[in-house]
């Protein structure tokens, strides 16, 4: 329940007139939200992935080269709300404008991992048009968690501390297998009590809580936006 003790912004640092704050701030942003928007670009207009990795490309490009991130008013609407209504205007105006830039041409394109997030989308399928609002925000908690996850994973190893991950894994992320292994069968595979099992488990989810959050964080602007999305997220604001 710990609040973060970080009030960086990833917004407010896209918005900096300083290059490498601004190349900071706007790499958190697309490394959450890529994979929302290009899923989004799939979805919502119905475009083949072909065409949806050039949109989202020159999507995020836009975001960084025209500065359309200062019009961004955070007490008019969350932020992924504003970058959907900026995502449905770039493929309106594409539509109209038959001269688009083809694929790289031009802009130094982004390394994104389409291929992954069309695997995700053959397994989950496009969304029903009026389901599209919750499809969004699923992505988004999915990408939020996903990049919290990929911290904690890093945290770990630079730590020495593997087994807390491996555990955490294991128990609360694998399910390729089927059933969850007891505590028990993590002790005897790991060569550790139950008890050291417990312990680990409960340090390695506070541990990604608080990366959720501070992730939370970078992605708001206020103390007010921050506390309305982690209620969203958890379910309550942090204390």
């Amino acid at each position: 329940g710990i609040f973060p003790a970080t009030r960086w912004s990833a917004i407010e640092g896209a918005r900096s007139s300083n290059p490498e704050e601004r190349r900071r701030g706007f790499d958190r942003i697309v490394s959450v939200y890529w994979k929302p928007v290009y899923k989004y670009v799939r979805a919502r207009h119905l475009r083949s992935a072909e065409d949806a990795q050039d949109l989202t490309q020159e999507f995020f490009g836009s975001l960084l080269d025209r500065h359309t991130l200062d019009a961004y008013d955070p007490g008019k609407a969350r932020l992924r709300t504003f970058l959907r209504s900026c995502v449905d205007a770039l493929v309106a105006n594409t539509d109209r404008d038959a001269r688009r830039l083809k694929r790289g041409g031009g802009a130094r394109p982004l390394s994104l991992e389409f291929e992954l997030a069309e695997g995700e989308l053959a397994r989950t399928g496009l969304p029903s048009p009026e389901r599209l609002d919750d499809f969004f925000e699923r992505e988004w908690v999915r990408s939020l968690f996903a990049a919290a996850v990929d911290q904690l994973r890093s945290t770990c190893e630079a730590k020495g501390r593997d087994v807390v991950f491996s555990l955490f894994q294991r128990y609360d992320l694998d399910d390729a297998q089927p059933g969850r292994p007891t505590y028990a069968d993590l002790a005897r595979e790991h060569g550790i009590s139950i008890t050291d099992v417990t312990n680990h488990l409960a340090a390695a989810r506070r541990e990604l809580r608080r990366i959720s959050l501070e992730l939370l964080r970078e992605m708001t602007s206020s103390d007010d936006e921050f506390r309305r999305e982690a209620r969203s997220l958890l379910g309550h604001a942090p204390e």
